[in-house]
């Protein structure tokens, strides 16, 4: 089984073609690619006087990007900076379906294993989301690494389970190193746990212990990482966990309460959906321990996760997991009702008749549905959004002569950067240059604030005429403020724009680039496509489908170069 899931994701890895969250490549791919060759874009996360970012998940791309730079395949085979990777978070994905198997093994039993690792290998939002390099991907096989060591048949003695007790924890370290909300759902599992072990005051003391020890030390190690990797004392896990509780956050989006449980659950489960909410009703019906537990869990988390204004799908799944391990619970009772149903045939006759039509303990009707997931995960493996990523190859396959510079005019990053692209005579400032989107850091009231790519796409025409140049300067020289650098500077200077005038435009300045990237969304702007020709600009390239995407991120990827 687990050759299967390693075969499956590592794949998946590989073939994804289509962009989902700007973090893959911002939180992940940039800084290890900057560690390793010395250029990256760094994002206000990294450079903010605060920085929210820890270097221990970028760290895993680190071998691989350092192991291709030593043997000298970087610059002959770029593509290699894009492979090594993939495969490294391909094989850490696989973690998530190979220890679902340990958990359902304690939660249900042996019969609902093969039905449990069947929905998770089939998940559409796995295949969206676990190969790809994100801390929530990684967060999640942690912490279902973790639960397949946690004591569900707590009435042991916890002596005889102190090794596995202290994996578990470690696990969940782990995870809350990766993702510092993760704690979250260990605060409910191991608080659960305490309660349970009641008068066995030792026992309790000994759980307790543990935590300190592990949790200390883990926090101590990111410490010592983040302060080797920043040149200063850095705190990374107290600066996420204050940013993302203050009102910077909501500079992201907003949602209502009720959104994880009416928009990110139905997404996260696709098709398995009514079997993880039969399930669910199955465990509270026949008062099932250990599922309940895990019930428990599932409600806690969405629960204070909703009390968050800033809410995204991917931030629930470390739950999916769990949530498989219920529609597993639900499609292998239906299925033994059906079996029992057909009263008609004997017995024996029954049973290899049930045994040669499905490998699976589950209904037909059944299976066809989850099948559904199957032709949507092709889809956003191969063909969602795949302009985005494309883009950077066909900029990639430009003789170095030929790209002298290059302009973003999209949506803040919408668009991998150098970890794609790597080309390090762009890496002077101003060579290769995007609108920013920095957030409202140091403000009291951050209400009103606009960031850069606000500012543009309000009135880009106008935006054109005042921060670029009148004339193309065929040298392509590079901008010297084409955006914010959000360090101590910015901030203050965010500070003195609030107490006076209010106006959030800095004054970026811009030259006219070589290669423009945009959205076709920009070209129906009024003016704006005119201007562009007039400048000597024509379209060389577009990619990805023009009814994808929303707002500003509409109309497929273009590349306008400057022809005369």
């Amino acid at each position: 089984m687990a050759s299967l899931a390693l075969v499956l994701r590592v794949t998946i890895a590989l073939s994804t073609q289509g962009f989902f969250q700007p973090d893959e490549y911002f939180q992940a791919l940039e800084p290890a690619h900057h560690y390793v060759f010395g250029y990256g874009h760094l994002t206000w996360e990294w450079v903010s006087p605060a920085p929210l970012r820890s270097i221990i998940y970028p760290a895993l791309n680190i071998p691989p990007f350092w192991l291709i730079k030593i043997l000298g395949l970087d610059a002959r085979y770029p593509e290699l900076l894009i492979a090594g990777p993939r495969i490294v978070h391909g094989l850490l994905a696989a973690i998530t379906d190979i220890w679902i198997l340990k958990i359902t093994r304690q939660v249900l039993d042996d019969t609902f294993v093969p039905t449990a690792y069947f929905v998770s290998l089939t998940s559409l939002f796995h295949s969206l989301s676990l190969s790809r390099s994100m801390s929530n991907s990684l967060e999640t096989s942690l912490t279902t690494v973790a639960l397949s060591y946690y004591p569900w048949n707590n009435t042991r003695s916890m002596q005889v389970q102190s090794t596995r007790m202290r994996m578990c924890i470690v696990f969940a370290a782990l995870a809350c190193a990766i993702r510092p909300t993760n704690s979250i759902i260990w605060v409910y599992m191991f608080g659960l746990l305490f309660l349970r072990l009641g008068l066995r005051l030792s026992q309790g003391f000994i759980l307790i212990r543990d935590c300190c020890v592990i949790g200390a030390a883990t926090i101590l190690a990111v410490f010592a990482l983040d302060s080797a990797f920043y040149g200063r004392p850095v705190l990374s896990l107290l600066n996420f966990l204050r940013v993302n509780a203050s009102p910077v956050s909501l500079f992201y989006g907003s949602n209502p309460w009720h959104y994880y449980m009416s928009q990110a659950l139905p997404v996260l489960c696709s098709t398995s959906l009514p079997f993880v909410l039969h399930g669910m009703l199955l465990a509270v019906k026949n008062d099932e321990k250990k599922p309940k537990t895990m019930l428990g869990c599932i409600l806690w988390t969405l629960t204070i996760f909703s009390f968050v204004g800033h809410k995204e799908w991917r931030f629930l799944h470390p739950l999916l997991p769990m949530l498989h391990i219920f529609a597993s619970r639900s499609l292998v009772e239906l299925y033994h009702r059906r079996a029992k149903a057909e009263v008609k045939v004997p017995r024996e006759m029954r049973k290899n008749t049930i045994a040669k039509t499905f490998l699976l303990p589950i209904r037909a009707r059944d299976l066809c549905l989850l099948l559904l997931a199957v032709p949507a995960s092709i889809y956003v493996v191969f063909f969602h959004c795949v302009g985005q990523i494309k883009v950077m190859s066909y900029l990639r396959s430009l003789p170095p002569e030929n790209l002298t510079s290059v302009g973003f005019l999209t949506p803040c990053h919408s668009t991998p950067w150098q970890a794609y692209l790597h080309r390090p005579e762009l890496a002077t400032t101003g060579r290769m240059w995007a609108l920013g989107c920095e957030p409202p850091l140091g403000l009291q009231h951050p209400s009103d604030y606009k960031d850069q790519t606000d500012i543009f796409f309000e009135a880009p025409l106008e935006y054109m005429r005042t921060h670029f140049p009148s004339h193309v300067d065929t040298s392509y020289p590079p901008s010297d403020f084409a955006s914010s650098v959000p360090n101590i500077t910015f901030v203050e200077t965010l500070q003195v724009v609030e107490q006076s005038s209010r106006s959030w435009d800095l004054g970026w300045r811009h030259e006219w680039p070589q290669y423009i990237v945009l959205f076709g969304a920009l070209l129906r702007e009024p003016g704006v496509l005119d201007l562009f020709r007039n400048q000597g600009y024509e379209e060389v390239w577009k990619g990805g489908f023009e009814w994808e995407g929303e707002g500003q991120r509409r109309g497929a990827v273009r590349v306008w170069k400057h022809i005369r």
